[in-house]
């Protein structure tokens, strides 16, 4: 016999631990879709904000947004941009002192040489003749005269050295000064002399590779040839662009076939492009700049000037002002407020201006998808390097939203747009009917008087506790959990009165109901048009799913009545643009629809938050506000029509102005139905309770 076993492995970040279920977003879509007429923008939102479902809380892109924005928190908390300046100091002060330590140690070094000589010549003296004494001093008088020359050099060394000290010593304290200083500066210590010339480079490459990026190779131990190079490159770069800002032919393919090689592996497809990465990246540059104090800004530009010149500063100046013209940068450019003690390089400095303007690239982009944006354009990667793995999973997962609500079936692309299908709209009208059934308490059918006689009736999908008097309609099912409840697992089952569990029944007749919304521009206010348009897609699943013997019209009317067939109902909105709420129209529409069904429960249900205040005159609308009296009479003999015809008008009414309590008083009396006063949310419950109340067939 085998066992079944399961296997565990470590997540990778491959799978997806809250798989989307199509039922749960479409549920959640269906809540939007009562207040807009659009499903793409609601679609949209939903995104945005996230949801929960069966399986957890499906984050959105604000989660997103959110997550990149504490990791830049994070990142401004945690370094000191000042201490890129304090990096650089430190390094021309241990240059310095390198030179200082050099220089002591070549003067010792020329004193002692000099000593050991010196020693060596007395010590030839000693072994010389008196015979020969004449000779001797001869020589002596020459190693004295070699002897004198050394001294000499080392007088002149110590000046040196005593010039050098004096000159360390009067060395400026700002950054810009110093370089100048010891750019000009004569080093007595190799290795010092060797220190400054590296960081020279480095820093030429760094400042150098923010601006142009895959340069750096370039830039290293550039020799005064090719900072000409580079300088005629960036002036022949200022001049194709001034001749693109003018309409001029840029000669682009020109350009890069002279100067191509110093854009490395990846090269700009077009001057478009080379215009976007320039700005960019001199964006970061001066983003760097401006997050600094005053004080270490005004020492950075200075050291700049100073290991560019003039030359190269003007026409890196000028190359600045012309993409700020042809590509303008105030979303690139920030300020920001560092407050942490880790200390940056440049180097770190200008990845962390690079980190930091790709995620606020990102944040750009999921506000823009709210508005029209593409989500597949926003890069997964990028989202992971700069959030983490787990937003990298929230993004996969909102770009995978639509797809798996097509491959579902339940929106489908109409153009441009979405639209929802028939599968969509039967799931929105079950929530919407479950929403409002849910609060409903339900009826009792026992210990009462039943008028009805005889077991006929339809079953509904609920059951109760047999009480006396009840038809013993038992639910088998129910009846034998109830029992095993009580009694636990075992045979035989043995019952009691209190496990029977009978099914309810209603006993009805068919019905034809017209549900009249009113699309009166003050029916956006207060939530009022949502609560009445959830209303109509419930009535149209209730109806279609569970009384397909009955018929539901629906009607909008502002300044004119239109028929809304069921498919349209999620793009249905109020008339914004249109004056008047036509009644009269309404009713005569409402008549004549009525008119196809003999024999049934004839109703209209409206739902207003005003009186009427237009009517049809010779084909046309006429509109009035204060209402005129015309409206009111035609409006009321349209009512006398529907009542004789047996039609009852059941309204709803959802404001309680005088003009309007006074007419629907008036239209109460003329046709004996029902006037309501209620409010958005409870709209929906009073009218599936009347719905169905009047679906029950009196029997005397």
């Amino acid at each position: 016999m085998s066992t079944a076993s399961t296997k565990y492995s470590r997540w990778d970040g491959s799978q997806d631990p809250f798989p989307i279920d199509p039922k749960d977003i479409i549920d959640e879509l269906g809540n939007d879709v009562m207040n807009s007429s659009d499903i793409t923008q609601a679609l949209r939102r939903l995104m945005q904000r996230g949801m929960q479902t069966g399986n957890g809380r499906m984050e959105g892109m604000k989660d997103l947004m959110e997550r990149l924005k504490q990791r830049k928190q994070q990142q401004l908390e945690k370094y000191n941009m000042d201490s890129m300046v304090d990096d650089i100091k430190k390094r021309l002060e241990q240059i310095i002192d390198t030179e200082r330590k050099g220089i002591e140690k070549r003067v010792q070094e020329a004193m002692q040489q000099l000593q050991k000589r010196d020693q060596g010549e007395e010590g030839e003296k000693g072994q010389q003749g008196e015979n020969q004494q004449g000779q001797q001093g001869q020589q002596g008088q020459g190693q004295r005269g070699q002897g004198q020359p050394n001294q000499k050099l080392l007088d002149m060394l110590k000046d040196r050295a005593s010039k050098s000290k004096e000159r360390l010593d009067q060395m400026p304290k700002d950054l810009g000064g110093q370089i100048k200083e010891l750019s000009s500066y004569d080093f007595m210590d190799h290795d010092a002399r060797q220190q400054f010339q590296e960081l020279i480079d480095m820093l030429k490459k760094q400042m150098m590779q923010n601006q142009f990026k895959n340069m750096s190779e370039m830039m290293k131990n550039m020799s005064p040839e090719q900072m000409k190079a580079m300088q005629q490159m960036i002036r022949d770069m200022n001049k194709m662009l001034q001749d693109h800002m003018a309409g001029r032919d840029p000669h682009f393919n020109e350009f890069m076939d002279k100067w191509g090689d110093m854009f490395g592996d990846n090269p700009p497809k077009d001057i478009d492009d080379l215009i976007e990465r320039m700005a960019k990246q001199m964006a970061q540059m001066q983003n760097m700049m401006d997050s600094m104090s005053p004080e270490m800004r005004q020492e950075m530009q200075d050291m700049m000037q100073q290991m560019m010149g003039p030359g190269m500063q003007a026409d890196l100046d000028q190359l600045a002002g012309t993409l700020d013209m042809l590509f303008p940068s105030d979303e690139l450019r920030q300020q920001y407020q560092f407050s942490g003690e880790e200390p940056l390089s440049m180097q770190q400095a200008m990845q962390l201006m690079e980190d930091l303007q790709k995620t606020e690239s990102l944040e750009r982009q999921l506000e823009d998808v709210a508005y029209g944006g593409d989500i597949d354009d926003i890069n997964s990667e990028e989202m992971a390097n700069q959030a983490g793995e787990d937003s990298r999973r929230i993004l996969d997962q909102l770009k995978r939203v639509q797809k798996e609500l097509e491959e579902a079936g339940y929106i489908r692309r109409k153009g441009d747009k979405l639209e929802l299908t028939p599968k969509a709209m039967r799931r929105i009208g079950q929530k919407a009917l479950k929403d409002i059934f849910e609060k409903l308490k339900k009826d009792r059918n026992g210990n009462h008087e039943q008028r009805t006689r005889g077991a006929g009736g339809e079953e509904l999908s609920w059951t109760k506790k047999y009480e006396f008097g009840d038809d013993f309609k038992l639910d088998l099912q129910q009846t034998m959990r109830n029992a095993l409840v009580r009694n636990g697992p075992g045979t035989p089952v043995k019952f009691e009165v209190d496990d029977f569990e009978v099914k309810q029944t209603e006993h009805l007749t068919s019905s034809a109901t017209v549900l009249l919304l009113d699309q009166s521009r003050s029916m956006a206010y207060n939530g009022s048009f949502p609560a009445a348009k959830k209303v109509a897609v419930a009535l149209h699943s209730l109806i279609t799913s569970q009384f397909n013997r009955d018929s539901l019209y629906i009607l909008g009317f502002s300044d004119v009545a239109v028929e809304i067939k069921g498919k349209d109902l999620p793009e249905i909105t109020w008339n914004s643009w249109m004056h008047g709420t036509n009644m009269h129209h309404a009713f005569m529409m409402s008549r004549k629809l009525l008119s196809k069904h003999k024999g049934a429960t004839k109703q209209i249900i409206m739902i207003t938050d005003g009186e009427p205040t237009a009517h049809l005159e010779n084909g046309r609308s006429y509109f009035s506000y204060p209402p005129d009296v015309r409206t009111i009479s035609e409006t009321l003999k349209e009512v006398s029509r529907c009542t004789r015809e047996g039609i009852t008008i059941n309204t709803f009414m959802l404001e309680t102005s005088y003009y309007l309590i006074d007419f629907i008083g008036r239209l109460t009396k003329i046709n004996h139905g029902r006037a309501f006063y209620t409010t958005p949310d409870k709209l929906g419950e009073y009218i599936l309770v009347d719905f169905l109340k009047n679906r029950r067939k009196k029997v005397a």
